[in-house]
């Protein structure tokens, strides 16, 4: 067995033996708090839901885990329903208000609608979310972040293009050449790296612009992600 078939088992194996450990402490926690044999104190109490909030994320930390796995492994298939993707990313937008606080703002651009593809639209929406707040959580201060939707033809093939980057840069981010987008953030757990998986799974791409430079603020706060259309958009 070579690296790569071992792999998948490894996260299957890893999935399994922490999910036991941690499902028993939340069943525990969650006990604790409901027993009113002995009441706690409200300091007690505070403790306890504060250990059973960071139990919960563990739990969902393995729940993401065994998604990647499942992934890799190719067992989980994913759906292949007609929607328009431009559709669903204005949709997603919407819901997203990560860093308003700041003034950071996110504005929906090109093209509203006239992208089909044959998709799985909950996993597709989920991507999407995680990798624009990716984005906007680590602007610091006043800015626009758009997310410009755009037909790309190449190769007599067409694809539907999102390029989320600083109002100022979308035009560079789009003609910069392609580097990696990093997945490596902090607070987001596993969704980035089941995003990409998720996005390549529909034979698409994400990428950001290449730079030698782990902060640099074009590379660092901009995603281009580009699916291909079905055949009756072309």
């Amino acid at each position: 067995m070579n690296s790569q078939e071992a792999y998948p088992q490894l996260l299957s194996l890893a999935v399994h033996e922490f999910r036991t450990p941690a499902s028993v402490v939340g069943g525990y926690l969650r006990m604790l708090q409901r027993d009113s044999a002995d009441p706690l104190t409200e300091r007690q109490r505070k403790m306890l839901d504060e250990a059973e909030k960071s139990c919960a994320r563990l739990v969902a930390l393995v729940a993401e885990l065994s998604e990647i796995s499942k992934l890799d492994a190719g067992t989980i298939a994913l759906a292949s329903q007609p929607l328009d993707l431009f559709t669903l990313v204005g949709e997603v937008a919407e819901h997203v208000h990560e860093a308003k606080d700041r003034d950071v703002l996110l504005e929906v651009r090109g093209d509203a609608g006239g992208a089909p593809i044959a998709g799985d639209a909950p996993r597709l929406r989920r991507a999407f979310e995680a990798i624009l707040r990716a984005i906007l959580r680590e602007k610091t201060g006043p800015c626009t972040v758009v997310a410009d939707r755009r037909r790309d033809t190449r190769d007599g093939r067409g694809s539907a293009v999102v390029v989320i980057a600083e109002e100022p840069n979308v035009h560079a981010a789009y003609t910069s050449p392609a580097g990696l987008f990093d997945e490596q953030r902090g607070g987001l757990g596993l969704a980035l790296p089941i995003a990409r998986r998720v996005i390549e799974g529909h034979g698409g791409r994400l990428w950001a612009p290449a730079s030698q430079d782990a902060d640099d603020p074009l590379a660092r706060g901009s995603a281009i992600i580009s699916i291909p259309v079905t055949e009756q958009a072309r």
